[in-house]
Parts: structure tokens; sequence; C-alpha cells
């Protein structure tokens, strides 16, 4: 798919909008300019010779750059790269004359990408190169695709999330409602407390006021940051029809924003005082709850997120995956946490596994591919091929992992969410097509042949 990164895009999508669509800063791909000033505009088109992205192993994937004539930026220096790591080969281009092919394959399933940079001038200050700016200047492929694995996990990881769920369920729920203004008179909302263990599972509770009084059940997991969260978001869906749960990903009220802003690095040289082993048990928390809510229809339940909200939903999803019945995730994090130390590029939570033996050994039991292979559930998954947050290389190992049915939605010249969100139209389209279905019938029809398009 050709991509064109006008001016006024560069500038116009340094913000999000909706609370739901929006994840937190991604790590740069570059250090950081001297310059500050106005953001690098590219202007230049990268055309993939295969627009779905995908290859073979041993397949020559090329693309095209062109620019347009007359440009002030017309070199630059490129890299290929496998998973965004190893360096396969790199140069110099010359877009004076229009355009000029790059060329790489793989001799192992992976993601290939293409990355650009534009020459410094001799004098002056060197281009401000965004993310926005950096997304433009980039492509990537699938190599194998439906063979990404990720390495084995630990041979104790289910029996160390088996001990902390015996745990959890050892503590009374206690459940505590405070009602509140909902702003739709035809839904009730009320901020929800449940005691897990070692903290407190918080959010908001929506249920529709009129109909059957019976509803599925949807639980929304949050994105990376601290932040209050807003009450339409399980509002507008309790409107639709479900009975709509929204959790903060921390210990504090949903109207509060007063978790440390570090959390994400917390206690991450031992499994047994990650912040992400309390999350995901406030987590099980909350469905554990809307199971037992005289207002679910006792037949549905649909777990959803993007980015750390899809990360959660992985792990919950594989700790109880006879309470779940759909996951719908967009550029989950959390996948291939130990990064270089797997032979690819990690994310969000962006540990140093490589600089520390305990955080190595700690990432595997709080990683998205290992809670894979225990999820039953239906699932989609949209990995961004671009995205420097939630890299495609972890993501897609997981996907792989699901044992249950599944659809990929592959979002070939996708970096995260907030930064390209008009490459994201498949998965709001089919995000929205499922949840209506799972709605209606309590079902989800996958797409089984969806990487089979040419």
């Amino acid at each position: 798919m050709r991509r064109i990164l006008a001016a006024l895009l560069v500038s116009a999508l340094a913000t999000s909008a909706v609370q739901a669509q929006v994840a937190a800063p991604p790590q740069p791909i570059q250090a950081p300019q001297v310059n500050q000033g106005p953001p690098f505009n590219p202007n230049i088109i990268i055309a993939p010779e295969r627009e779905n992205g995908l290859y073979a192993v041993g397949e020559k994937v090329t693309w095209t750059v062109r620019a347009p004539l007359g440009m002030p930026t017309s070199r630059y220096t490129y890299e290929v790269r496998e998973n965004n790591l190893a360096v396969l080969s790199s140069g110099a281009l010359d877009l004076s004359s229009g355009a000029t092919t790059v060329t790489g394959a793989l001799s192992r399933p992976g993601m290939i990408s293409l990355v650009l940079r534009p020459v410094p001038p001799a004098t002056g200050n060197p281009p401000n190169v965004t993310a926005i700016s950096q997304a433009a200047m980039s492509a990537a492929a699938a190599v194998g695709i439906r063979d990404i694995r990720g390495p084995a996990r630990p041979a104790d990881f289910r029996q160390f999330w088996d001990a902390k769920l015996a745990a959890l369920r050892a503590v009374p729920m206690n459940p505590r409602l405070t009602v509140v203004e909902s702003e739709n008179p035809g839904v009730s909302l009320s901020m929800v407390a449940l005691d897990a263990l070692n903290s407190t599972t918080q959010g908001y509770l929506a249920i529709p006021r009129n109909g059957s009084g019976r509803y599925p059940a949807l639980v929304i997991f949050q994105y990376a940051g601290v932040y209050a969260l807003q009450k339409e978001t399980s509002v507008a869906r309790a409107a639709e029809g479900w009975l709509a749960l929204n959790i903060t990903s921390h210990d504090m009220r949903p109207d509060q924003n007063t978790a440390p802003n570090n959390y994400a690095g917390l206690g991450n040289t031992d499994r047994e005082t990650s912040y992400f082993l309390n999350m995901y048990l406030r987590d099980v928390r909350a469905i554990e709850y809307i199971r037992s809510h005289p207002n679910w229809d006792g037949r549905t339940v649909v777990i959803m997120g993007t980015s750390m909200g899809g990360q959660q939903s992985f792990a919950v999803a594989g700790l109880v995956p006879d309470q779940i019945n759909a996951m719908i995730v967009n550029v989950p994090s959390g996948t291939n946490i130990a990064g270089a130390v797997n032979g690819a590029r990690g994310g969000y939570p962006n540990w140093n596994a490589m600089a520390d033996p305990k955080v190595a050994a700690t990432a595997p039991y709080f990683d998205a591919m290992n809670f894979a292979p225990d999820i039953t559930a239906t699932a989609i998954v949209a990995p961004g091929f671009l995205d420097v947050t939630s890299p495609p290389y972890g993501i897609i190992a997981a996907f792989n992992a699901i044992g249950g049915p599944k659809e990929m939605i592959a979002m070939v010249d996708s970096d995260h969410n907030h930064i390209t969100p008009q490459k994201q139209d498949g998965w709001y389209v089919r995000s929205r097509a499922a949840l209506e279905e799972l709605r209606t019938t309590g079902r989800l029809t996958l797409n089984p042949d969806w990487d089979r398009a040419r």
C-alpha cells in the first residue's frame, strides 16, 4: 500500500482523541535530535511489490522508493533489518532521479523491514525526525508469517501462575459500588472496587437501564500510562447493550491518576515483585466479578484492549481460559519482553533484559507470548508491521501460539495506533463488526484465510 505523508498530516496527527484507541508514547527509533524545529516531512513514497506484505521464506522482498523531482531532501541512508534488530544490509539512496529500489530476503520466518533516514545537510541543524515522519520512511513485511514463533516458556510457568490464582481465589471479592452520573439516561454507571491479592481492582461498571436485564459482558483493559478513565468508554458500550466494565490498570480509583509513573519497570528483577503480577491478578478478579453479576447473560464474556490493554487481555485469556469467549486486541504490548535476548527488537514495557540477567529471567513470566498457548477463546489480533512500541515479531509469535480459533488483522503500513491512526482502518472496521456479532449472537465468525489474498 502506498504511503504519502504530506506536511499537513505530519502536524495533524501528533495528538489522539479517543481514550480507547490511544497508547503511551513509544520509544523513538533514533536518538533525539538537537534540532527542535518543525517535524521533518519526507514527502516520499515507499511502494511494496506485494501490498499485503506477506512472503515465503527465501522470497525476495522488493520496495520501490520514490520522491517528487526537485524536493529539497533527496539523499537518504537505509537499513534492511531482520526483526527490526539485526542489520542485513545498508547503504545510501539518491532520489534526485525520482526512484530506486531496495531488496532483501530472510532465510527463516520473521519480520523484514526497511528504515530510511535523511542525510543531514552539510551546514545547519539536522532534520527533526519525529515518530510520525519516521513511520513514513519505513516499510515492513512478514516472512513465513504462520511459522513465526517465540522461545519456549519456562517449565514452571503454569505452576507459578496456578499458585497465584489459588491465592487470589482465597481473597473474598467484597465488591463495593458507588453510583456516579452517567450522562446517559439509558445507562446506570458505578465505580466498582474489588479486593484482590495485595491490591484492589477498580473501574467503571455500566449497565443498560432498558432491555432484558441480562446482557453479554465486555471487559475493557487499558493502555499504558497513569490517567483517570473516561466514563464514556463504558457508558457508550452499555448503551449498545453490553454489561460493560472498564478497568484501570492500577490500584487506584478510576477517577484518579495517583499510581507511580515509572510503574512498568518496578520490581522487574523478580517474578514475585514485578508490577505486572498484581495487575494481571486484578484483571482476573474483574472477570470473576463480571461473571458473578446478576445482569450478566450467563453466556458471553468478551475482553478487549489496545497496547497494554491487549497485553493484559492475553494474560487474562491464558490464565482463565474457561471464563473468556472472545478476545479482541489491537497492537498488544508485552510480547517478547526480553527483546534482543530472543533475537528480535523488544518494545513496551522496555525492560533491558540484555543488561540484567535477573530481568531476563523475570520477563518470560509476564510475556503475552507465554500466556497464548492456554488461550481457547476466539481471538482477533491486530499487529502493526511498522510498530516499534509493540513490535510485530512478538505479537505474531503470540498469535501463532494461541490455542483457540484466531484471525489476524495485518496492518502492513501501521506504526502504533496513536502514531498512524489513519493506517488502522482495518482494525476499526473489523473490531466493531466483531463486537456487534458477539453482542447479538454470542458467536464470532472468523476468516481462516486472512493471509491468503495476494
